[in-house]
C-alpha cells in the first residue's frame, strides 16, 4: 500500500476543506450535513435525502454541482413518469436516405448529479429504472448498454410526511444509497440570518469552485487511505451485529431487528469512513471515522418488526446503542482492568 505522505495528502484535503467552507456558506445552520454529504460525494456513492418540504434538498444539490464543475439535471418523480423519462427512448427518424432509422434520445440520467426528487412518488417500474444506472453507472436499451459520463452521483429525496400515492423503495433499491440523511428544519438563529440576508431566500453563487481535475486528483488520493486490519475487522463485526442472530447482537437488536444489513454496507462504512479520514487530513481510517459514518450508512439497511414499531424503536437509537456495546478490538476486558496510557 502506498500511504500518502502528510505532504501528497495536504493539496487534497485543501481542495476538500475549501468545498465544505463553501457549502456552509451558500447553505446555512447545516455543517454536519455537508460534511456526510460532502464524504458521499468523495465516497462515489449516492445519496437519500429525507426531509419536509422546502427545508434546502435540492438546493443543497444543486450548490453541489455548482461547486464540484459538474453537470447537474433534476427529474420530479410523479405516478406517470415512464422509465423512458429517465433513461432515454429510442425514436424513429428520417435519415438523409430518405428511409428511417431508430435513433436514441438520451434521458437526464446522461449526467453527472441527477436529483431524483420524491423519488417515491413514482411507480415501482419507473423506480427501479435507477437500479443498473446506480450500481453499473450505464444504461441498457434494446441490447445496446450505454455508459453513463463518470463520475455520476444520484441524490434523491423524498418527503417522509406525504404518504397518499406514494410507492415506498424498495429495500433492494434502499440499499444502493450509499447514506440516507435526514433534512430537518433549522433553528430561530439560522432562519433570522437567511431572511435578513438573502432576499426571497435565494442562495449566493460560490466564490470558488473546484475543477475536475482537482476533483479526480481528490478521488485518486481517497484510494490511497489505509483501512488498518482491526479497523476493517471492526466494520465486518459492526455489520454482523445488526443480525439478530449473531453472537455479538445486543438484546435490543435481537428483540426488534428482523434483518440486518448487508455486505453493501460493510463496503460503504469502509469507502467512506476513508472520505472523513482524509477530510481529516488522515492517511489511515482509525475507529472514529467508522463511527461517524455508521448511522447513515446502516440506517436504512436494518429492517425492524412489529414490535419495534409497537415499543416505538428507531434504528438510529439501535444503532447508538450498538456502537457504544462492541468493544473496538474484540477483546472484552475484565471490569476490574484498567487500560492507561504510556507516560
Amino acid at each position: 500500500m502506498n500511504l500518502p505522505t502528510p505532504e501528497e495528502l495536504k493539496p487534497a484535503v485543501q481542495l476538500a476543506s475549501q468545498a465544505l467552507e463553501q457549502l456552509d456558506k451558500i447553505l446555512l445552520g447545516r455543517t454536519d450535513l455537508h460534511r456526510l454529504v460532502l464524504v458521499g460525494i468523495l465516497s462515489r456513492g449516492h445519496i437519500l435525502l429525507e426531509g419536509l418540504p422546502g427545508v434546502g434538498k435540492t438546493a443543497l444539490v444543486k450548490a453541489l454541482g455548482q461547486l464540484l464543475s459538474l453537470e447537474f439535471k433534476r427529474v420530479q418523480f410523479t405516478p406517470d413518469l415512464m422509465p423512458s423519462d429517465i433513461v432515454g427512448a429510442h425514436i424513429l427518424q428520417e435519415n438523409e436516405a430518405g428511409g428511417r432509422d431508430m435513433v436514441f434520445h438520451p434521458g437526464p440520467v446522461f449526467t453527472n448529479i441527477l436529483l431524483a426528487d420524491e423519488i417515491n412518488r413514482a411507480s415501482p417500474k419507473t423506480q427501479s429504472a435507477l437500479l443498473e444506472a446506480m450500481q453499473e453507472q450505464s444504461v441498457t436499451l434494446l441490447g445496446t448498454t450505454r455508459m453513463l459520463p463518470d463520475p455520476f452521483f444520484v441524490l434523491a429525496s423524498q418527503n417522509p410526511i406525504e404518504l397518499e400515492g406514494t410507492y415506498p423503495l424498495p429495500e433492494a433499491q434502499l440499499d444502493r444509497f450509499l447514506f440516507k440523511l435526514n433534512v430537518t428544519n433549522v433553528d430561530v438563529d439560522v432562519l433570522d440570518g437567511i431572511i435578513s440576508t438573502r432576499r426571497r431566500g435565494a442562495p449566493p453563487v460560490p466564490s470558488w469552485t473546484m475543477s475536475a481535475e482537482n476533483l479526480s486528483s481528490v478521488f485518486a488520493m481517497l484510494d490511497r487511505i489505509f483501512l488498518p486490519k482491526p479497523v476493517s475487522r471492526y466494520i465486518a463485526r459492526l455489520v454482523a451485529a445488526t443480525h439478530p442472530l449473531h453472537d455479538e447482537s445486543p438484546d435490543d437488536i435481537r428483540a426488534y431487528v428482523a434483518y440486518g444489513a448487508s455486505p453493501r454496507a460493510a463496503i460503504a462504512i469502509a469507502e467512506s469512513a476513508r472520505a472523513v479520514a482524509l477530510l481529516a487530513g488522515r492517511p489511515t481510517v482509525g475507529f472514529e471515522d467508522v463511527k461517524m459514518v455508521a448511522e447513515p450508512v446502516l440506517n436504512h439497511r436494518m429492517i425492524l418488526n412489529y414490535k419495534a414499531k409497537f415499543d416505538q424503536i428507531t434504528t438510529s437509537g439501535l444503532i447508538r446503542n450498538l456502537l457504544g456495546k462492541l468493544e473496538e478490538t474484540g477483546v472484552k476486558l475484565p471490569s476490574d482492568v484498567k487500560i492507561t496510557q504510556p507516560a
